[in-house]
């Protein structure tokens, strides 16, 4: 963890800003246009009553001050600012309160659009296994639910500030001060597992990673580690893990290194996470490895801190919270932790970062929630391209598919698409795969789309093919009904689907493959 400013106190962040709350004269308002909202501070009942004379209107009296807010023409201001019983007249301007801040990182990810999109983690569950919390914190208190001390102090509460940071990351309230969190309406509990020197032992991380399994919370968010293994924590990460929890974990800060990701976050029952700048640079200080599963932003975060501050802070630390935030919008919205985890994989950005630096890319939390798709559906799909096995592998958003399709040697060309995940779909219910060739060279040629809900390694024992022909629109549309599903208790099953054309002659083997304009898939 680099610290890079000093506190900022609660009374500076809330102090008012803009317009002047006190003027020494008003020269110049004689020649203003039309009536003014002044402010006339006197001395005595004499100048009292020569300020409501010259009152066009009485606006406020505050008595106890000796200031009366009145209408008055330009020329009345400009009379009573010569009166000697006139201490001041000033124009009654306005003031504003500092806004809220949308964090850089927040922003980067996207979270902010996720939030106006309805995600905000109401319902979700997530522990900050850290320093503590500062409960009464004006940006946290409305979301903290409870905490447990495994330190020995006796009290949850933050003594070092750190764990108060990664909290407001995760989930600081959106209630126009301070910072706005990820997921700002999911409910925050801390595990203090770290002193106020931020140091812990092994089994105190391991009793509160414990702790938050037992709660049956559904993040547990570890900013902390060491550069050497502890079965004692890789067995309360696993046991966390196999009951539901999503256990989040800084790589740590030991960069430039290769292979370096430290502990927790190495092990495979949980996320590493490493850190990125503003520029969607690798943050020098951040550890890489093959463990890394997502970037997320770490450099110069300005977040809560203990004793209702704020401060601005950089680590792998920080990047952790952005992560824990974004599975807690999932959670909520019905994912599991093995779900979340996968759509979190499947919609992260490809930022140009080497696969030991940001392992499946930068956290794209409006992405994760729109494949999510309220709670299940298809609306993320990756392109496995035809005859390279799981090579090669290109994550398509949105399920939209703009690109060339071919297959230069064969008379019968396909491509492969695979859900990111489970269907959240009712025994029953139905599912539309439409295609749009507007694009392309197949009008009149022969479609299949091959459907498969268990995702069969033989395609030849696909739950149902229909064959589209005579494609003279350039779009043909397959709806099929999902069986009821081998895991009915849940309601969840799989799907996979083949587009494949054939009726091709030898003379349109070469350029008759034209391009798929759009690819969907939609659960109604």
């Amino acid at each position: 963890m680099t610290d890079e400013n000093n506190p900022v106190s609660r009374r500076n962040v809330l102090k008012l800003a803009g317009g002047s709350v006190a003027a020494t004269g008003v020269t110049g308002l004689a020649s203003a246009r039309g009536p003014l909202e002044i402010n006339v501070g006197f001395r005595g009942e004499r100048a009292r009553r020569a300020v409501r004379s010259a009152a066009d209107d009485v606006v406020r009296d505050l008595g106890n001050l000796d200031v009366m807010t009145i209408r008055a023409s330009p020329a009345a201001a400009s009379s009573l600012d010569q009166e000697d019983n006139v201490r001041f007249v000033e124009e009654n301007g306005t003031v504003h309160a500092h806004a809220q801040d949308l964090t850089w990182g927040v922003d980067r990810v996207d979270a902010d659009v996720a939030n106006a999109d309805g995600y905000t983690g109401d319902g979700a569950e997530i522990a900050i296994i850290d320093t503590g919390i500062d409960a009464d914190h004006p940006d946290l208190q409305a979301n903290v639910g409870t905490g447990k001390d495994f330190t020995g102090t006796g009290s949850w509460d933050d003594d070092n500030g750190h764990g108060t940071h990664c909290a407001g990351i995760a989930g600081a309230v959106d209630n126009t001060e301070g910072v706005v969190g990820v997921a700002p309406e999911a409910t925050l509990h801390a595990a203090k597992v770290l002193d106020s020197n931020g140091s812990g032992s092994f089994s105190d991380v391991a009793a509160g990673i414990q702790w938050v399994a037992d709660q049956g919370y559904d993040v547990a968010s570890l900013s902390l580690g060491g550069s050497s293994g502890s079965s004692t924590i890789q067995s309360a990460v696993s046991y966390a893990y196999s009951n539901g929890v999503l256990v989040v974990s800084s790589a740590g800060n030991s960069g430039p290194c290769s292979n370096c990701v430290g502990y927790p976050a190495a092990y495979g029952d949980a996320i590493a996470v490493s850190s990125t700048n503003d520029d969607d640079t690798l943050s020098s200080f951040s550890s890489t490895g093959p463990q890394v599963e997502l970037a997320a932003p770490g450099g110069n975060v300005y977040s809560t801190y203990q004793n209702g501050g704020y401060r601005t802070l950089s680590g792998t630390s920080m990047a952790a919270p952005h992560v824990s935030g974004a599975a807690g919008l999932l959670m909520a919205d019905g994912q599991t932790n093995t779900q979340a985890r996968t759509t979190l994989q499947n919609t992260a950005e490809n930022v140009g970062l080497g696969s030991n630096e940001s392992g499946n890319g930068l956290l794209d939390v409006e992405a994760a929630v729109n494949s999510s798709g309220g709670g299940g559906g298809c609306l993320d799909a990756t392109l496995w391209p035809a005859g390279t096995g799981l090579s090669g592998a290109e994550n398509i958003d949105n399920v939209d598919l703009d690109g060339q399709v071919s297959e230069s040697s064969a008379s019968n060309a396909y491509e492969d698409f695979t859900c990111s995940g489970p269907l959240t779909v009712s025994p029953g219910g139905s599912f539309t795969v439409s295609l749009d060739y507007s694009d392309g060279g197949f009008g009149g040629h022969y479609g299949n789309v091959y459907v498969d809900w268990d995702r069969n390694e033989d395609w030849s024992t696909a739950s149902e093919t229909r064959i589209m022909s005579d494609v003279d629109d350039d779009t043909a549309t397959y709806t099929a009904t999902v069986p009821v599903p081998s895991n009915a208790a849940t309601g969840e099953t799989l799907l996979r689907v083949r587009l494949g054309w054939n009726g091709f002659d030898a003379a349109d083997a070469t350029g008759a493959y034209g391009e798929v304009n759009d690819f969907a898939v939609e659960i109604q």
